[in-house]
């Protein structure tokens, strides 16, 4: 073993045996000085630290690729470059622990940095960077196995892992166990907006029960998970249907099950209804809800070929109603850039359907030579599924009970009905309804239940995690 090799080996060792730094303020932004990473953490080294836990280990510390390979304790290996370890470092000098924003300035990492050192421990990776000029001093990032399993890239480990928030996908047969919360536990508790938002997140709807029968008190609910978002009908609604804004939710005709502002280059969230007063000769007006993930997912597997059309084809769309009181100008609404009825992640995994008959614009253009009898094959097949009675959710609105829906996901729509009715509601952002899921989650949830399942499919303990380590962003 070369004299340099030892002499790393002792540093490292010393290094992991200190208490890591108190939060600091912020250090002057100064480029970093480089010096070559010459040697992997040895197997020897491995196998004495990992008597009682799975740990992974370097294999290699190449100064060519400038990049840090580790194996897992299942023989999976990933590499992460150098420069990325030293932009995503964790540590207070680099991201505020607070606000959870980079404070390292990335333009001025220099591009030929290279750790000092690195070690494996059972909690995760610990990379030793040069001195900073003129500081005097070394500077060591941790980075927990959680966080580079989720967000290893070359090759990504996630790729493939069920999520742990898996979304029940469901029929017309939820009506026997519709998911509901009651008003008094989503009013008097955060754990009570949590069990409200899970539902929606997992069955992309809920009912609430209990409700005093005022636009007050339904405001002061949906005002539980965000703002509310403004849009060209206003805020909070209480309507009738008397054609106010120009659409044909201010009517009593039949609604076909459709998504709302398909015309927003960002479509609304999540949206509320509660029946306020229908009078006496109220007839009809039965609301519908289809969960347009599962009639995806039944269309992706018997019309293939369509699903990749539906996924690709940009679709217009556009609000275009006469001048209201709220636009006394007009409407001329349509997205910056027209949208695919199916939009996916960047796994392929389905995270907003977008589809409106009535909304949609003149089909044409470029992009439609060749397409326009495969679309209207597609169209009649998508609505089939749609309008069959296994994929609609039919009931009867009462007052007291609003339904909250994901637009993104859940279409909805209405049986054409006589008489005058009172609705209130509202629509919130989905970033922000996913913000408020996320947090509570963590307050109220299984936190660490994905990132262990994470951990333990390449041959890493839950113990591996690192305790208060893994709440990186």
């Amino acid at each position: 073993m070369s004299a340099r090799l030892r002499t790393l080996q002792k540093a490292t060792s010393a290094l992991l045996q200190t208490s890591r730094p108190a939060l600091q303020p912020r250090p002057p932004r100064r480029h970093l000085s480089a010096k070559p990473f010459s040697s992997a953490t040895p197997r020897s080294a491995h196998n004495s630290a990992s008597s009682a836990l799975a740990v992974p280990r370097i294999v290699q510390g190449e100064s060519a690729a400038r990049t840090l390979t580790v194996e897992l304790p299942n023989g999976q290996q990933t590499s992460f470059h150098y420069l990325w370890l030293r932009d995503h470092c964790r540590e207070p000098r680099s991201y505020h622990p607070a606000t959870k924003q980079r404070l390292v300035d990335t333009f001025l990492i220099p591009a030929d940095l290279e750790p000092t050192a690195a070690n494996c421990s059972s909690e995760g990776l610990t990379v030793t960077w040069p001195e900073r000029e003129g500081s005097g001093d070394s500077y060591d990032s941790f980075f927990p196995w959680s966080f580079l399993m989720e967000h290893s890239y070359a090759p990504a480990l996630r790729k493939g892992l069920e999520k742990a928030d898996r979304k029940v996908l469901w029929t017309s047969e939820i009506s026997e166990n519709l998911p509901t919360v009651t008003y008094e536990e989503v009013m008097e508790s955060e754990k009570g907006v949590y069990e409200w938002v899970k539902r929606i997140g997992t069955y992309g709807f809920s009912l609430v029960s209990g409700i005093p029968p005022t636009p007050e008190a339904t405001e002061e609910l949906i005002r539980r998970i965000a703002f509310i978002r403004e849009t060209h009908y206003g805020g909070f609604w209480d309507f009738t249907a008397d054609l106010k804004h120009g659409d044909l939710a201010y009517s009593d005709v039949l609604l076909q099950g459709h998504t709302d502002t398909t015309y927003f280059t960002d479509p609304c969230g999540l949206q509320l209804f509660h029946l306020l007063s229908p009078d006496s000769s109220h007839q009809g007006g039965h609301n519908l809800l289809i969960d347009g993930f599962r009639a995806a997912s039944i269309f992706k597997k018997t019309h293939p070929t369509l699903y990749e059309l539906f996924s690709t084809l940009p679709v217009p769309s556009h609000a275009s109603g006469t001048g209201s009181e709220s636009s006394p100008s007009g409407v001329h609404m349509a997205p910056l850039v027209p949208k695919p009825v199916f939009n996916h992640d960047e796994n392929g995994e389905l995270v907003q359907v977008r589809w409106n008959g009535d909304d949609r614009g003149v089909v044409g253009g470029p992009a439609w030579e060749g397409k326009m009898d495969e679309w209207f094959e597609g169209v009649r097949a998508w609505e089939a599924i749609l309008r069959s009675k296994e994929a609609t959710l039919w009931s009867k609105m009462e007052m007291g009970t609003a339904v909250i829906f994901d637009n993104h996901r859940v279409l909805h729509g209405r049986s054409s009905f006589t008489g005058e009715r009172r609705l209130c509601g509202a629509y919130i952002n989905h970033d922000d309804f996913r913000s408020r899921l996320k947090g509570l989650e963590k307050q109220f949830g299984e936190k660490s239940a994905e990132k262990e399942r994470l951990l333990s499919k390449y041959g890493l303990k839950s113990s591996s995690i690192g305790g208060a380590r893994e709440e990186y962003a």
